[in-house]
């Protein structure tokens, strides 16, 4: 075993470049991540949000840098390995098929099962959990087609929590989704770093939902790294200023003492 991964590190990605053509939209991007550890990458529309979870997964190649898991480099893993260690949940999760709910979630199962191997009671067990964990249950026969977004987004974060992987990708994992569901997931990943160690890193365009539930907050815009740190260092009015080109207030929940963060009020 690593000395990486004896001290808790599940990623050290160093000086990544990647893009789509000539356009450039990761420059230099430096980052770590602990095990039980949540992280959330905040930026603007084109900061390199989303590519910087595509090349930490390794389904966008990147032209330069080094990206390690759990201490070995990120090429070194096949597909069904790397299956086993990480879960992503992109932006647009789209089924062809009319596959139900459940068997949609049983799909975080496949990384785990052999060849021509069919999913077990333990298998069916974990799926039922996931569903259960986001409120699933009732929907679990109903043709994911037939879902309003939230629903669907709900489905494959379980499918992402049924594939008991160490490493959780989530691209904007509360659009669509109401109050009561951007609670209820950031409480159910929480309790996954404290009881499981898994790691999570979450891109998000809510920056309270950052302040409020994540441990570090990576700030990006243009494909550069700004700022990394804990949410008070790095959510603040100057460097929000500089990021989103508009004033912002921070400030404290009275009733949380909890970091809150509001569009300025225009002058009279």
């Amino acid at each position: 075993m690593s000395d990486a991964t004896e001290h808790g590190t599940v990623l050290h990605a160093s000086d990544l470049v990647a893009g789509y053509g000539e356009v450039e939209a990761l420059r230099g991007v430096s980052m770590e991540l602990r095990a039980g550890e949540m992280l959330a990458i905040v930026g603007p529309n084109g900061a390199g949000k989303s590519t910087l979870l595509k090349v930490i997964g390794g389904t966008l190649a990147r032209t330069r840098g080094t990206v390690e898991l759990f201490g070995r480099p990120l090429d070194s893993y096949d597909r069904r390995a790397l299956a086993r260690l990480v879960a992503t949940v992109a932006q647009e999760n789209n089924i062809a098929f009319q596959f139900s709910v459940l068997e949609v979630v049983l799909m975080g199962r496949a990384p785990h099962l052999g060849a021509f191997h069919f999913e077990t009671p333990h298998d069916l067990k974990i799926a039922h959990s996931a569903l259960e964990h986001f409120d699933l249950l009732a929907l679990a026969r109903r043709p994911i087609q037939e879902l309003s977004g939230g629903e669907r987004k709900r489905v494959f974060l379980a499918r992402a929590l049924a594939q008991d992987a160490k490493l959780a990708l989530l691209d904007e994992p509360t659009a669509f989704l109401d109050m009561k569901h951007v609670a209820d997931i950031f409480s159910r990943f929480r309790d996954l770093c404290i009881r499981r160690g898994m790691a999570v890193i979450a891109t998000l365009h809510d920056l309270n939902a950052a302040a409020l539930y994540a441990d570090r907050v990576l700030l990006m815009k243009d494909g550069v790294a700004i700022a990394c740190g804990s949410p008070e260092s790095v959510l603040t009015a100057e460097n929000l200023r500089n990021v989103y080109d508009t004033e912002v207030y921070v400030g404290r929940n009275p009733a949380s003492g909890a970091l809150i963060i509001l569009p300025a009020a225009p002058r009279a």
